[in-house]
């Protein structure tokens, strides 16, 4: 499937039943979003996992295993669609048979993949999931669009999980935005000595929960059946 051209591209306003209500939690909620994919999605319970573009190995095997398992347990898995700890939570999520769909947000109009080797990544969610955008077709990647579309992949979420992060990361962004809108922040440790994990550790000092494994984030999230995936 190639990317999608603007006339494939549907558009929901605010006013429209399947508009997220969970937007509407921001001070800024967008007036419309530009949707391809499987639009019943947006009713689902979601779960945030963003994370370092330059992740290292572990830090993408974590991403891969927590998005496969929350996805098993009944969560959409939403990220950003970038490199890094994003593209392998989407990978995980969909899972070497793709029975289990995952949501991007992205940066730019939903025409353009970037980052460009995310073409195929893009096609899957494409066909068995869900992108969504604020941003017309056409518009490429600005360094503007980026906290902006964070700010949604904060609202739509029940819960965040940060996978590596710098100080200054973007990650961290999401995960205050997430906190400032009552969403549950969980956060990975790591070594002291990693500058990838000093960002999950500034979340964990301010109150993020430290997790070790999926356990820990479901007995703090509602549980959901776990085949209602099977409906979509």
């Amino acid at each position: 499937m190639p990317i999608p051209k603007s006339t494939n591209i549907a558009l929901i306003q605010r006013n429209n039943p399947y508009y997220p209500t969970r937007l509407l939690d921001l001070c800024d909620p967008p007036n419309s979003l530009y949707i391809y994919g499987d639009i019943n999605l947006l009713s689902l319970p979601m779960l945030a996992i963003v994370g370092s573009r330059a992740a290292s190995p572990a830090g993408i095997k974590n991403a891969y295993f927590f998005a496969r398992a929350l996805s098993k347990a009944g969560y959409l898995v939403v990220s950003g669609l970038a490199r890094g700890i994003d593209g392998a939570a989407h990978w995980g999520a969909l899972g070497s048979k793709r029975e289990h769909p995952t949501l991007a947000v992205c940066g730019t109009g939903l025409d353009i993949v970037y980052p460009r080797e995310h073409l195929g990544l893009a096609c899957a969610i494409g066909r068995r999931g869900l992108l969504i955008s604020e941003l017309a077709p056409g518009l490429g990647p600005k360094a503007h669009h980026f906290p902006r579309r964070n700010r949604i992949i904060a609202a739509l979420s029940l819960g965040i999980l940060v996978i590596e992060a710098a100080e200054r990361s973007g990650s961290l962004i999401t995960a205050r935005l997430g906190c400032e809108l009552g969403r549950e922040v969980f956060a990975i440790p790591g070594s002291i000595h990693n500058p990838l994990s000093r960002g999950c550790h500034q979340l964990l000092q301010q109150g993020a929960k430290l997790v070790q494994s999926p356990e820990d984030i479901l007995e703090e999230l509602p549980k959901w059946p776990k085949n209602h995936f099977k409906a979509f």
